[in-house]
């Protein structure tokens, strides 16, 4: 059969291929030509790197299981982003995942590009069973200190979920609540729950500051989201100190009138 197909025809149908047990494989393994040969090799190593994936996405599962397997349906994940700007609020998600959940591509925010954030965020929105956005802006920053003001965005998170959660997974913090808690370091990149948390407030908190990048011009907020880059120093030093500008963290106090 390889014979009668173009080294091009057999390149179009391995990418249809998505197990390396594919009957096809064999059947080619025989094909004397070395274009045929090299479809072969690349394809295999595309399907080896996808098993890989797979096998790093259920173990991101792990912990979700175990509470699966005891009976506790949902599971929410909690983490925050924006600790580290200059400017702008803490954002935190809470997101409640169902057990067939399947978008292999959800990872640690840090991870994955801008637009494979904001490709991803909607589609976990879909699927989730619920979630729920906590926002403290830059002047509860600026009186609780930051670590503060990001419980109490994860708090503001886990009462906005939309579907009540009977256990919790949150990336390296403890919260005031009864509910059960399981706290992990570094968990947006051991928890799918947390995972998908982190993409769904970065998102959300890059848009807010696209839209303050429209109010307050000359910062780069669209480029930098508020972090202390070259040009948000250089908007202050021109501009100076706007109000979503967090007064209590340096160098931003440097700037103040």
């Amino acid at each position: 059969m390889s014979e009668q197909l173009t080294v091009k025809q057999i390149e179009e149908q391995l990418k249809k291929v998505d197990s390396l047990n594919d009957p096809l494989f064999l059947r080619l393994k025989t094909d004397p030509r070395s274009g045929v040969q090299k479809a072969i090799v690349k394809n295999e190593r595309r399907l080896h790197k996808q098993q890989e994936r797979q096998i790093e996405f259920q173990n991101r599962f792990k912990y979700e299981q175990e509470f699966w397997h005891q009976g506790i349906n949902y599971v929410a994940g909690i983490d925050e982003v924006g600790r580290g700007p200059l400017a702008g609020p803490v954002v935190a998600a809470a997101v409640i995942l169902p057990k067939n959940f399947d978008l292999i591509e959800v990872n640690d925010s840090k991870q994955l590009s801008a637009n494979q954030r904001a490709n991803l965020a909607p589609l976990i929105q879909q699927e989730a069973l619920g979630i729920g956005i906590g926002e403290i802006d830059n002047t509860i920053i600026d009186r609780v200190n930051i670590y503060e003001a990001a419980k109490l965005a994860m708090q503001e998170a886990l009462s906005n979920l939309t579907q009540a959660p009977e256990q919790l997974i949150i990336d390296a913090m403890k919260i005031n609540t009864v509910i059960p808690q399981l706290s992990l370091i570094k968990g947006d990149a051991k928890s799918i729950s947390i995972s998908a948390a982190s993409i769904v407030a970065k998102v959300y908190r890059d848009q807010i500051m696209s839209q303050y990048a429209q109010q307050y011009p000359g910062y780069g907020f669209e480029n930098n989201d508020g972090y202390g880059t070259k040009e948000h120093l250089t908007g202050l030093e021109l501009y100076g100190v706007t109000p979503i500008h967090r007064q209590s963290f340096s160098p931003v106090k440097k700037f103040m009138k």
